[in-house]
């Protein structure tokens, strides 16, 4: 039996104008680098944003927003008939209202090694728990690849906005972000583009090649969202906690990265 929201999910996602899965066929993208500095730009431009990591074997949204040691509070509500628990997300320095396994208090040094039903048990604790509040953006950071944690996000969200698509230049990782595409389209989740990261800049070294992202968007028939540069900035900002919109707004991963956020926003709108 496919899972289908519950009434909780479906109220709390009632509040969220838009839920934007950002996705990858493989790991070491830099998805989650993405996701955190598409956040950041949407707050900049005046949105209210959170963000729900659901990547349970690599939560580094928190160490990327520089809340890495804060731990969720909970407390117990009535509606009258049941006692109900709710999760109140973290807030970043920027505002943004967060949601991580990395935010329950585990060892980091520690494996967690959970089957499936544990993790997807926890996504649904997070989407019916959580009080994100009234939001015009849900990022959802996913793991890499097609497995359970993905399929569950798009089950469980009702009327998911879309996905963003994350690969690096490399035909490797090009082949399997078309996987990603595929699997967005099997699950009915509307695919909203493809960005490429780490593109050699023209002026530049020439490391990881540059255009197979836009190439593979082409022939696939998505918008192809735009280019993030290789910038020595963004390992950095990443690891102060600082996203590097923030950081260093005017460098040139900065500058795409809010390039790339307006073309994602252009592209709902025109969806819409």
């Amino acid at each position: 039996m496919v899972p289908r929201p519950t009434q909780k999910i479906t109220e709390r996602m009632s509040r969220i104008t838009y839920k934007i899965a950002v996705m990858s066929g493989k790991g070491g993208v830099g998805k989650s680098t993405v996701s955190v500095n598409i956040a950041e730009a949407l707050v900049q431009s005046g949105a209210r944003v959170g963000i729900l990591d659901v990547d349970i074997h690599g939560p580094n949204v928190p160490t990327m927003m520089g809340v890495e040691g804060a731990r969720f509070v909970t407390r117990e509500e009535s509606d009258g008939e049941d006692t109900l628990t709710v999760i109140e997300p973290i807030l970043a320095e920027s505002g943004i209202r967060l949601a991580s396994v990395g935010l329950i208090g585990y060892d980091h040094d520690s494996a967690l090694i959970w089957r499936g039903p544990m993790k997807l048990g926890l996504i649904k604790q997070f989407l019916e728990d959580v009080e994100w509040g009234e939001l015009d953006y849900l990022i959802i950071d996913t793991p890499p690849g097609t497995g359970d944690e993905v399929m569950t996000v798009c089950q469980y969200i009702p009327e998911l906005s879309g996905s963003v698509i994350v690969t690096t230049p490399q035909a490797v990782s090009v082949l399997d972000a078309r996987k990603s595409v595929d699997f967005a389209r099997k699950a009915g989740v509307p695919v909203l583009g493809m960005v490429e990261n780490m593109s050699d800049p023209a002026d530049g070294p020439k490391l990881f090649g540059s255009g197979g992202g836009r190439t593979a968007a082409s022939e696939l028939e998505i918008a192809f969202l735009g280019t993030i540069p290789m910038d020595s900035d963004v390992v950095p900002a990443g690891d102060a906690g600082i996203p590097v919109v923030r950081r260093n707004p005017e460098g040139p991963a900065a500058l795409a990265m809010h390039s790339l956020t307006n073309s994602m926003r252009l592209e709902i709108a025109r969806r819409s």
